[in-house]
């Protein structure tokens, strides 16, 4: 009975994530949206990252462009931006010859640009309600999501999209391989940690046993993705680890990223079937990636107006948090932001 109560008191002790998700989607009225591909837009502004640090290159080379991205994505509407610190490793820095203290630079450079980016918006915002050219209200100020992928990420070899992390593979290497990283952007202060694209059981297990055993304050989400709508691309049950990262009190939403819009849905119903937590989704366009030629085969993408179509009945079904992932644009964001307004007009006109 006293070791009960001595371990009820440890928890009680236990550093509770505040969750910020709630309170900003309480403050939009229930829905807002998340930006869209990062690396898409940086592609578009001519930046060649065809190379195993992706996105993440650009925090060595063109660390101007990563804020430009970042306020395309504000004054599209996104009411949370992530870091370019999605293929941002220690690991994978240290390849490319640098040391352990210029990596983490860089990776706590990623949340500096965004949270500098973030607060210059949201300033300019604000004087642009005291000019009386804005409307107070109309926008919230942003969250900042350091982006963290999935172990297939790092590898870049299209692990993300498979899971297949080999049989030696287990949850202690995967936590040795993702701790130092996530601390290191904590300490940067962004409001969120992103764990994103993550394929398997396996690596959800470590992501929830590291975030109960570092004694961190920020709060996190964990998502998911599936190449079938029933399950996470290592063939893993979707609601399994939803269950699982649901149990972990510093996740304070799920959900599903790069993953074709036309299986969202049903994705949506059976996440929702295990969990309260608010449900977030960006799926990419629809255009499938090929891990042997590193790009993405374009003939089955989807245009900005068939992906917002989507948006009315992911939020009937229970998203509160909905974006873009590879091949959307600021223009998608724009479209699914400009539905949410359709969508309340309609509600207050019936």
């Amino acid at each position: 009975m006293g070791r009960t109560m001595d371990l009820q008191k440890e928890k009680s002790h236990e550093p509770e994530a505040p969750n910020i998700v709630t309170e900003l989607l309480k403050q939009a009225g229930g829905c807002v949206a998340t930006d869209g591909g990062f690396a898409t837009q940086l592609e578009r502004h001519g930046a060649d990252i065809n190379d195993p640090l992706w996105s993440a290159l650009c925090l060595i080379t063109m660390p101007d462009l990563i804020r430009t991205v970042h306020k395309e994505y504000l004054e599209a509407g996104a009411a949370i931006i992530s870091t370019a610190s999605y293929q941002a490793t220690i690991q994978g820095f240290q390849s490319r010859g640098l040391s352990v203290e210029e990596a983490e630079e860089l990776l706590q450079s990623s949340v500096r640009i965004a949270r500098e980016e973030r607060d210059r918006f949201w300033k300019e915002f604000q004087n642009k309600v005291l000019a009386g050219t804005a409307r107070a209200g109309s926008r919230q100020r942003a969250l900042v999501a350091a982006s963290i992928g999935s172990y297939g990420a790092y590898l870049a070899d299209g692990s993300e999209y498979s899971g297949d992390y080999g049989p030696s593979m287990t949850v202690e290497k995967l936590k040795d391989f993702h701790r130092r990283r996530m601390v290191v952007l904590a300490d940067a202060g962004p409001d969120l940690l992103a764990f994103e694209t993550i394929p398997c059981k396996l690596e959800t297990q470590a992501l929830v046993e590291l975030l109960d055993e570092e004694n961190l304050r920020t709060p996190a989400w964990i998502s998911f993705n599936s190449k079938d709508g029933v399950n996470v691309v290592k063939g893993d049950s979707l609601t399994d680890c939803v269950a699982l990262a649901d149990k972990c009190a510093k996740v304070v939403a799920v959900g599903i990223n790069c993953t074709p819009p036309r299986f969202i849905l049903d994705l949506i119903r059976a996440a929702r079937e295990v969990t309260n937590k608010p449900i977030v989704v960006y799926p990419n366009s629809g255009e499938h990636y090929d891990g042997i030629l590193k790009q993405w085969v374009e003939s089955t993408g989807i245009t900005d107006t068939d992906f917002v179509s989507y948006v009315h009945e992911w939020r009937k079904a229970g998203a509160q948090l909905i974006g873009g992932c590879c091949r959307t644009t600021p223009n998608t964001i724009g479209a699914i932001c400009r539905s949410f307004h359709d969508d309340t007009h309609v509600h207050k006109t019936k």
